[in-house]
């Protein structure tokens, strides 16, 4: 069977967001109402709909995760990495009290590679578990591999990638790449990742020399000024526009052609996959997103002036705390906020995987025969870890 061909593409998103808007609405309301217990199956129900939409040559995709996995996920998280974290801190605190600083200092740095592995050992686990979870076909994928030889090479890599002042990132970001793709499998193939950074380096390189020359421009700027207010303010606008919008895009720009370099050199067996999206692509997706909270503001604040909720706000004498003395106004101002603030997130997630879906492609050739049933095993867990280290926004 072919992939990818002129007639078709391989994959295709076919949801709407009209047809969405139920659900994050529905998910919103039980989340509320449990405090925040019903988000581990708020997320399966979204998982569940993208996938069902999502068609890859002559199949949709299935998701076949559970909202208890992912709530067990998270509670093993809680008991592996919350209430430790909460013990070391009062352990060094106390260290630091009795002036034992060089003890404190290494208990210190030991925590922080002991994260640098948990955030690589839960990446490692959070894709194979995704994997584990998509059915096509009846066929799913997953790794044999536990991740725990990935979370020692996320430690040295990310910090080998930090040597010579952070140029080295590249190498290391491509290299994580491969070996997290290169240990998983989809029926009884393995994916087969071999990504190159140096072509990567010319956009990186534009990237880190920015801050470089911005603070140098601004210096040269103030002095050359003479203390001239107007020579500061010129200072301070180019470092503004510097970090806040000619970095960003430079970063952008950047992750945009690391993408393209990691999903291009990515293939299970017979099948290619590419990444179409560029650095213009990828700009207006984030703009969009940035117009969603836009909304979500002015949607929150039309009832709060509507309702008069401002109105404790103002007459105030010094000292006067309004929340005191009208209880109502905080929850009010809470809930006009938190409604429309927390219906964001999902149709973010709708529009990223929208996009990933509509950009992403594969050609070759697919024999349904060869692609049996994966015998790997699967986790009896979600990714809770993953989710505790906040690391799936993406």
């Amino acid at each position: 069977m072919g992939v990818g061909n002129q007639d078709q593409t391989a994959f295709e998103f076919r949801g709407d967001w009209k047809e969405f808007f139920p659900i994050a609405a529905s998910n919103l309301l039980l989340t509320l109402v449990t405090l925040g217990i019903y988000r581990f199956w708020a997320t399966t129900r979204e998982r569940r709909y993208f996938w069902s939409q999502t068609r890859f040559i002559d199949d949709t995709l299935e998701w076949t995760g559970t909202g208890k996995e992912l709530f067990l996920g998270f509670l093993m998280a809680i008991v592996a990495l919350i209430l430790p974290v909460i013990g070391l801190q009062f352990l060094i605190q106390a260290l630091i009290l009795q002036g034992q600083t060089a003890l404190a200092g290494a208990l210190g740095l030991g925590f922080y590679v002991v994260l640098l592995f948990l955030a690589g050992f839960a990446t490692f686990r959070a894709l194979r578990y995704r994997l584990s979870r998509t059915h096509w076909h009846g066929i799913r994928g997953g790794s044999e591999d536990p991740g725990f030889r990935y979370g020692l090479s996320y430690i040295w890599k990310t910090l080998v990638g930090g040597l010579a002042l952070g140029l080295l990132i590249p190498w290391s970001m491509t290299s994580l790449w491969a070996d997290r793709w290169n240990q998983m499998s989809f029926g009884p193939h393995r994916f087969e990742s071999a990504p190159e950074w140096g072509g990567l380096m010319k956009r990186f390189l534009l990237l880190y020399l920015v801050p470089v020359a911005a603070v140098i421009l601004g210096v040269v700027a103030a002095v050359s000024s003479g203390g001239d207010p107007g020579g500061l303010g010129a200072m301070v606008g180019l470092l503004v526009l510097a970090f806040y919008v000619v970095l960003p895009l430079l970063a952008l720009g950047y992750y945009a052609a690391f993408f393209r370099e990691v999903v291009d050199t990515l293939s299970l067996t017979t099948i290619n996959f590419q990444f179409t999206a560029r650095t213009k692509e990828w700009f207006l997706l984030f703009l969009g997103n940035a117009g969603l909270f836009i909304l979500a503001l002015i949607a929150a604040l039309i009832p709060i002036s509507a309702l008069g909720l401002f109105s404790g706000f103002t007459d105030l004498q010094p000292g006067q705390d309004p929340f005191a003395q009208n209880p109502g106004l905080i929850a009010g101002m809470v809930l006009a906020l938190i409604i429309p603030m927390s219906l964001v997130g999902p149709f973010i997630r709708y529009r990223n995987w929208r996009f990933f879906i509509r950009n992403l492609e594969a050609t070759g050739v697919i024999d349904l025969d060869l692609l049996t049933q994966s015998q790997t095993k699967v986790g009896s867990h979600g990714e809770g870890l993953f989710d505790a280290l906040d690391m799936g926004a993406m």
